[in-house]
């Protein structure tokens, strides 16, 4: 039996992790799905609990016929301890599936398989400063996410909190992602 592991931020869950996802979902048996950075939330880089990102992702995922394991994952302050804490907190695997180069660089130096699939790169789909830019700038953010992303981020008032968290001093890092015909939020 596979079981392979695919560790992300989900900040939000949008399409490119989704077609990730599906790709994984036709080589493995089952899918351990680790929500990095757990532990954060409410700020431009991390707005969403990870409770919001499991539903999310659970929801959007249902129809798969594979199971699922959706784990959080907080964040290790050292890469050397950062692959051992994330298999104590996962059922065993098989292998790893990510686009990420320091994922796949640590999990290789611990000895795990790690697989890459060649072109799927869901980081450079949308990351959460370009996702919380668009929402911002009132631009369409709901193209990048799947439905289910839509509607817990609506539900939960994702689209508020974000306004509400760039009107902070972090507003500046948002600046510099805007295209230039836009005004400035400060």
């Amino acid at each position: 039996m596979i079981r392979g592991l695919y560790v992300g931020r989900f900040q939000p869950y949008h399409n490119g992790h989704k077609a990730f996802i599906q790709k994984i979902a036709e080589e493995v048996d089952e899918l351990v799905i680790g929500i990095g950075s757990a532990q954060m939330s409410h700020t431009v880089r991390h707005p969403f609990t990870a409770g919001e990102r499991i539903l999310m992702i659970a929801r959007d995922l249902t129809p798969l016929d594979i199971p699922i394991y959706i784990i959080p994952l907080e964040d290790v302050a050292r890469n050397a301890l950062w692959v051992s804490h994330v298999i104590s907190m996962c059922p065993p695997v098989t292998q790893i599936y990510t686009s990420n180069q320091l994922i796949s660089q640590l999990f290789l130096e611990a000895g795990r398989h790690v697989v890459c699939p060649s072109g799927l790169c869901p980081h450079k789909v949308l990351s959460s400063e370009m996702w919380c830019s668009l929402v911002q700038t009132g631009n369409d953010w709901k193209s990048y996410v799947p439905l289910e992303t839509v509607r817990v981020i609506e539900d939960v008032g994702g689209v508020e909190r974000i306004r509400s968290i760039t009107q902070t001093d972090e507003c500046s890092e948002l600046t510099t992602m805007v295209p230039q015909t836009q005004t400035s939020f400060v």
